[in-house]
């Protein structure tokens, strides 16, 4: 039987497992830290070849090329399975169409008295993208990165992915890219290739934001160089919430459950329902469907340390409990799951109904699958087209416009003690 606690939601023995689950992503890691920032100062000193040697002596051998050129971008995409192309297609459509609805405008704002007030809004001009390669290399992750920088405006999309072991580039990645268009790829991975875009080197531009997943030297260095460089978010562990009642079928939540308690042995699923029979239906499905999945160790051991079936005596509660958590991934498997929608205040993607299953997020429905997690959708965001903007407020005064304001700004200022901030406004109105 797998080992997936069941807790009543008594106001005691809840609070304490969400205590628990608070820990498990521990505290830095104070020995990583040091490797890290010893790599970063390497980098930023030695430029190519310090990233060049750090992949000597982590992949034991150099890749077959520094940076992939064209031509073999474009062949990847070429000579891919048309199937899987396809289904990249359909996905960006979709991904596209969702972030197109985001694009923010910039404005101008003229008054009567001469003022005209305004913003400008316009995309970065160069953004690196992190992909992991090798075994765990995610075409999708190029996607839900790339398209919202080219629609936000960014110039130039640089992505750097660790070669497989043979020194070739892990051709799926290359397929995305293509199909992205990204600008430039370079094989290196780790936190020698986060230092190189952050700073730049002879051949790797200086970028203005780090985006994509990676390892803890990876998100550790990320951590490091932010404000050096722009990041998108320091993930943690994945994490997936289920709220349910007795019209949902046991047989989608354990699936949906593990299909987060795979990609980590910290990856957290937990299901909160008003329905003890439920509760007991799916834990037999997990028993029954893992059996057959191919990370069976790893979602025994997820669920086993931090997931948990808490029983709730009102859909109130589960709501309640959803935005106390704050999940990454929001599933809500009750009846009118549109009902609760405004009070669900806290979670990185709501998925709602049992047809919209987490994985249809992860690589094809539309919303960015770069979520906020470890109860940080309290007040951070998804990854987005804002994300790869920046805005420039501007102002226009007319001589008359400030003279009547001058009275105000020169009061303000002087209250704060910055009489030079006072005196800029009142030289300009001295006989």
């Amino acid at each position: 039987m797998a080992e997936i606690k069941k807790i009543y939601a008594n106001g005691k023995d809840e609070v304490e497992f969400l205590a628990d689950l608070e820990k498990r992503s521990g505290e830095t890691n104070k020995k990583v830290t040091e490797v890290v920032t010893e790599i970063i100062e390497t980098v930023r000193n030695g430029g190519d070849e310090a990233v060049k040697n750090y992949t000597l002596k982590f992949d034991g051998n150099l890749p077959q090329y520094y940076e992939v050129p064209r031509d073999v971008i474009n062949d990847a995409l070429t000579e891919a399975d048309e199937e899987f192309v396809n289904a990249l297609l359909n996905a960006q459509e979709n991904i596209a169409d969702f972030h197109k609805r985001q694009v923010q405008q910039s404005f101008i704002a003229p008054k009567e008295n001469g003022v005209i007030l305004g913003q400008r809004v316009r995309g970065l001009t160069r953004v690196g993208l992190y992909v992991p390669g090798g075994t765990a290399a995610y075409p999708s992750s190029v996607l839900m990165n790339a398209i919202p920088a080219k629609i936000a405006g960014v110039k130039e999309i640089i992505m750097v992915t660790p070669p497989l072991k043979d020194g070739t580039p892990n051709k799926d990645i290359l397929v995305a890219a293509a199909i992205c268009g990204v600008d430039r790829v370079f094989l290196s991975g780790g936190a020698q290739a986060i230092a190189a875009l952050a700073y730049g080197t002879e051949e790797i531009p200086k970028c203005d934001k780090i985006v994509g997943p990676g390892n803890i030297y990876v998100a550790t260095a990320k951590k490091l160089l932010y404000g050096i460089v722009d990041i998108d978010m320091i993930a943690g562990p994945s994490e997936i919430l289920v709220i349910a009642d007795e019209t949902a079928d046991p047989k989608f939540a354990a699936a949906d459950l593990m299909s987060q308690a795979e990609h980590d042995v910290l990856a957290s699923a937990i299901m909160v329902t008003t329905s003890e029979e439920l509760a007991d239906a799916t834990i037999k499905e997990v028993d029954r469907q893992k059996e057959y999945l191919s990370r069976k160790e790893i979602i025994e051991k997820s669920l086993r340390d931090y997931g948990a079936i808490i029983i709730a005596d009102s859909r109130e509660k589960c709501v309640e409990l959803a935005n106390k958590i704050a999940p990454e991934h929001l599933e809500v498997l009750m009846k009118d799951p549109f009902e609760l929608l405004g009070s669900l205040d806290n979670a990185g993607s709501i998925f709602l109904g049992n047809y919209a299953s987490e994985p249809l997020g992860d690589y094809y429905a539309g919303p960015n699958h770069v979520l906020p997690t470890s109860g940080t959708a309290r007040f951070f965001s998804p990854l987005g087209v804002a994300s790869f903007t920046k805005r420039t407020g501007y102002t226009y005064y007319t001589e008359e416009a400030l003279r009547a304001a001058k009275d105000d700004i020169v009061l303000i200022a002087e209250r704060e003690g910055l009489t030079a901030h006072a005196n800029a406004i009142k030289v300009r109105f001295e006989d």
